[in-house]
C-alpha cells in the first residue's frame, strides 16, 4: 500500500487524557512513539511542542464529543495539517482495531491516506453555529413547556386551545395569569379575551369551566416562567448574532432571496455550512455531507432502502422546513417541483427533494456569488413539451376523444379533435 506521510502522528483523545502516538519512516523502517498528556492548557500546550520537535506533518484525531475541541484549537497554531476523522469511518476500515492502541491505529491509517477529513468550520463560523444550535435547543424546551401548560389545563378540565389558537397569545396569556391570580369565574375569564377572537362569550366561558386547584396554579405559573425565561435567553441570542453577523452578510443577503429561507433560516444555514464552497467539491458532495440523499444500499442488484442517510441534523431540519415554505409559495420552481414529485413519489420524498434543491442552489450561490433567479413555475412543463403533450393526449383519450394535434401557429396554438 502506498506510504504518503512519512512522519504524522495519531491522537485518542479522552476527557482527561490524549494518548499521542508518532509515526516516522526512516530508512525504510517503520519507527513509533507513544506518550500520554493530560487536558489541561498547559499539557496540550506540551503535546503541541512534541509533536513539533518530532517532526510530524500531520495529525489525525477522531470527533470524540467535545473534547477534540480544545486539542484541537492549540494544534491548530501550529505548522501541522490536522484531520478530524469520523469515528464509524476509522471503525469500518478493516484492521486489528481491537489489538492494538488506538493513536497507532490512526497513525497507521492517517500515513497511508485512509483517513477522510470531516468539515471542520473556522472560528467565527464555529460560533455561529454555536449560538444558533443553543437557540434551537431553547425554542424546543420553550415548546416543551407549552405541551406541559396544555397537558395542566387538560388535567383542570380547561379547554383553552379550542378556543384560542395561541395558549401564549395575547388573550392566552391574560387567561393563564388571571387563574394563576386566582380567577375561577368563567365571565371574568372569558372577557379578557381579545375582541377580535372567533370563539363566541359563550364557547369561551364553556371552555374556561373547569377545576383549578393551587395545585394547578402552582404549575401553570412554573411552566410560564420557564417560557419567559427561555424567551429573555433566546432574545440574549438574537443580539449576539445581529452582532456577529457582519463577516456573513453578504452571503446572507443571498440566501434570503431565496423562495422559503427566511433570515434566521439563512443564518443557520452559513453557520451549519460556512461560505467557503470550496471544501466540498460538488453540490452533490454537499447534499451528501447534509444528508439529503438517498443511502447506498443496494444488493444483488436490488435497491433495499431508499430511506435518506444520516447527515448533519441540524442542517437537515432547517433545510426541510425551509422546503415546505417554499412549497407554499405560489408561481415558483419549488412549489413546481414539489406538486410535480408529490403525485409519484409522495410528500415526504417530494419535499426531501426541495429541500435538496435549496441546498444546490445555496452552494451554487455561494460559490459563484450570483443572486438567485427563479426558473419560474412552467419551467417542467416547458423543458419538455412533448412528453406534456403526450399526456395530455392520454388523458383526452380515457375521456373518449380522438385527438389530433398540429404545430402552433405564431400567436396561437391550433388543436383539433
Amino acid at each position: 500500500m502506498e506510504l504518503l506521510h512519512l512522519h504524522c502522528a495519531g491522537l485518542d483523545i479522552h476527557k482527561e487524557t490524549v494518548v499521542a502516538c508518532v509515526r516516522h519512516l526512516r530508512n525504510g523502517k517503520v519507527m513509533t512513539g507513544i506518550k500520554t498528556f493530560k487536558t489541561t492548557t498547559e499539557e496540550l500546550i506540551a503535546l503541541s511542542d512534541w509533536l513539533t520537535t518530532e517532526g510530524c506533518t500531520h495529525i489525525v484525531m477522531e470527533a470524540t464529543g467535545v473534547y477534540w475541541k480544545p486539542v484541537w484549537h492549540i494544534l491548530s497554531d501550529g505548522e501541522f495539517d490536522l484531520v478530524l476523522a469520523n469515528a464509524g469511518h476509522v471503525k469500518s476500515v478493516p484492521g486489528r482495531k481491537t489489538d492494538v492502541n488506538d493513536a497507532a491505529w490512526l497513525a497507521e491509517l492517517m500515513a497511508h491516506g485512509l483517513v477522510k477529513a470531516s468539515f471542520v468550520p473556522d472560528q467565527p463560523t464555529q460560533q455561529m453555529r454555536d449560538l444558533l444550535r443553543t437557540r434551537k435547543q431553547f425554542v424546543r424546551e420553550r415548546s416543551s413547556h407549552i405541551q406541559r401548560i396544555q397537558k395542566t389545563l387538560e388535567d383542570a378540565n380547561i379547554k383553552l386551545d379550542l378556543v384560542v389558537t395561541d395558549v401564549l397569545g395575547l388573550s392566552g396569556r391574560r387567561i393563564l395569569q388571571a387563574m394563576i391570580a386566582g380567577q375561577t369565574v368563567p365571565q371574568a375569564l372569558a372577557a379578557l379575551a381579545d375582541r377580535r377572537i372567533h370563539a363566541t362569550s359563550a364557547q369561551l366561558e364553556a371552555a374556561l369551566r373547569g377545576r383549578v386547584t393551587d395545585h394547578h396554579r402552582f404549575m401553570l405559573k412554573l411552566h410560564l416562567d420557564q417560557i419567559d425565561a427561555q424567551d429573555a435567553a433566546i432574545a440574549r441570542i438574537d443580539k449576539q448574532v445581529d452582532g456577529n453577523v457582519e463577516p456573513f452578510r453578504v452571503a446572507l443577503g443571498m440566501l434570503i432571496g431565496i423562495p422559503g429561507v427566511s433570515s434566521l433560516s439563512a443564518e443557520v444555514i452559513i453557520a451549519e455550512i460556512g461560505v467557503d464552497m470550496s471544501r466540498f467539491e460538488t453540490a452533490g458532495h454537499l447534499i451528501s455531507w447534509a444528508g439529503l440523499c438517498p443511502r447506498n444500499d443496494e444488493s444483488a442488484g436490488k435497491r433495499r432502502s431508499s430511506r435518506m442517510k444520516k447527515g448533519a441534523p441540524w442542517l437537515k431540519t432547517t433545510l426541510v422546513q425551509c422546503a415546505w415554505a417554499a412549497a407554499r409559495t405560489k408561481d415558483c420552481y419549488f412549489q413546481a417541483q414539489y406538486h410535480r414529485l408529490r403525485s409519484r413519489r409522495g410528500p415526504k420524498k417530494a419535499i426531501g427533494a426541495v429541500a435538496s434543491s435549496l441546498l444546490t442552489v445555496a452552494y451554487h450561490m455561494l460559490k459563484s456569488g450570483t443572486l438567485y433567479q427563479d426558473l419560474g413555475a412552467n419551467h417542467f412543463n416547458h423543458r419538455a413539451k412533448d412528453k406534456q403533450a403526450l399526456h395530455l393526449i392520454h388523458r383526452l383519450k380515457n375521456l373518449g376523444f380522438n385527438v389530433q394535434i398540429t404545430p402552433s401557429g405564431v400567436n396561437r396554438d391550433s388543436v383539433s379533435f
